[in-house]
């Protein structure tokens, strides 16, 4: 058992301080414990306590090239003696625009925010500014970020979910106000008839659907061969503003996000986490008819930190970077991902021990589950979550660092050798947790 002396000393001052002793929740639910760290570079990490780690968190997978990527961080230093943030316009934040708009299929106009929970919040607000109709179609399962109006039925118990085919609109969290679920109508994924039979009944009350056009949040899981062109087809014939959440696809299944890979073009799109590199930016993109109400001022956004100079500086050299060679970036992604997700499931497999692997490529989901596919969130629940968390933590001792979760992200920077030391760590993890 390795040491983490170190860490658990800061853990205990922390919880002094700050909630849980972290920054943000989600670290709480990390095993073996949330660990502090020192310092990362490429697919790699150290803690305090000297211990490395080859990382598949990637900080929930923001960090598309690994860690501290030459270019970004070049490109930041230079920027850093220019200014941090002027409070006004400059050329960083028209180039990465004109960018986005290159690559991105939805992508009219652009506009910049700092997180994905904001640029989501302002999506909402556009569908129903564009509308003039309030309700929003979400699905169960999907995780939208932590603001009130997107905080819903993202991960439900069965016990509060209610019947498979009319779930529940159920709040996640203590504090949020109730008056939001007036607006929100919540599906199963997958189900093209019943979206449409809620547009049947509800199209002339609803602003806008939302939907992780993969569902990365809870079990990686395709839509089903016609779901999202039907989806786009039903919000094209009842006037509903389709976006899709990227917060996680953008920039990490190719330079056109999930759209891109599908060819299925939604009206508004949200981005964050890979268009930075790990640097704080997210923004909304879509039509130029939706868009120019920000110009209208018919719908407001704002925001202090908005296109910050470092910020916009860390995003256009990674949208360089993805670019270069023409996509050699996500050629070594998709070999990459594909080598470890086929190995995982051959060894698991080899170990008799029921599992899915869920996707490949640039990220994936690992469940010990009996299913042999997952179509929706209430099928995700079917996986046994603790001898998983026990394996998470066992990989932990072996220098392997992933989400307890099941969600596995890959980066530019990970090699042969990482995945190769991984399926041996992992081997090792499986006759240690399950004998």
């Amino acid at each position: 058992m390795i040491s983490r002396t170190k860490s658990n000393a800061l853990l205990e001052r922390a919880r002094n301080d700050l909630p849980g002793g972290v920054g943000s929740d989600i670290r709480l639910a990390e095993k073996p414990f949330p660990i502090f760290f020192d310092h990362a570079r490429g697919s790699h990490m150290w803690d305090v306590d000297g211990n490395e780690y080859i990382d598949y968190m990637l900080a929930m997978g923001p960090l598309i090239l690994g860690h501290t990527p030459a270019p970004v961080i070049e490109a930041v230093k230079q920027q850093l003696d220019r200014g941090l943030i002027y409070g006004g316009q400059h050329e960083l934040e028209v180039q990465v625009a004109e960018k986005i708009r290159q690559h991105v299929p939805c992508a009219e106009m652009v506009r910049f925010n700092n997180t994905g929970s904001e640029a989501v919040h302002a999506a909402l607000r556009l569908a129903r500014g564009y509308t003039g109709r309030q309700k929003i179609v979400k699905f169960e399962g999907h995780y939208h970020g932590w603001l009130d109006s997107a905080l819903i039925s993202s991960g439900p118990s069965l016990g509060q979910a209610g019947p498979p085919l009319a779930p529940n609109a159920v709040l996640e969290s203590g504090g949020q106000a109730k008056s939001v679920l007036d607006d929100v109508i919540v599906l199963p994924w997958n189900n093209l008839e019943l979206l449409a039979a809620t547009l049947r009944e509800h199209g002339d009350e609803i602003a806008g659907i939302i939907t992780e056009p993969i569902m990365c949040n809870s079990g990686d899981i395709m839509p089903r061969s016609g779901y999202l062109e039907g989806m786009r087809r039903l919000c094209t014939e009842f006037g509903v503003v389709l976006i899709f959440d990227e917060v996680i696809t953008g920039f990490r299944y190719g330079l056109g996000g999930a759209q891109g890979l599908f060819g299925v073009v939604p009206d508004l799109a949200v981005f964050a986490k890979a268009v930075a590199a790990g640097f704080p930016l997210s923004c909304v993109a879509g039509k130029r008819t939706i868009m120019e109400l920000i110009a209208q001022r018919r719908v407001m956004h704002a925001g202090t930190y908005n296109t910050g100079a470092v910020v916009m500086a860390a995003a256009l050299a990674t949208l360089k970077e993805l670019e270069r060679n023409d996509g050699a970036v996500y050629r070594h992604l998709w070999a990459i991902g594909e080598k470890l997700s086929n190995g995982i499931r051959a060894l698991l497999q080899e170990c008799r021990i029921p599992a899915l692997v869920n996707n490949t490529g640039p990220s994936f989901y690992v469940a010990l589950t009996d299913c042999q596919t997952f179509y929706d969130y209430r099928d995700t629940l079917k996986r046994d979550d603790a001898t998983y968390q026990r394996l998470a933590a066992a990989l932990a001792d072996r220098g392997v660092r992933i989400k307890s979760n099941g969600l596995w992200f890959l980066s530019a920077a990970h090699t042969d050798l990482d995945v190769d030391v991984t399926l041996e760590a992992l081997r090792s993890a499986i006759s240690d947790v399950m004998g």
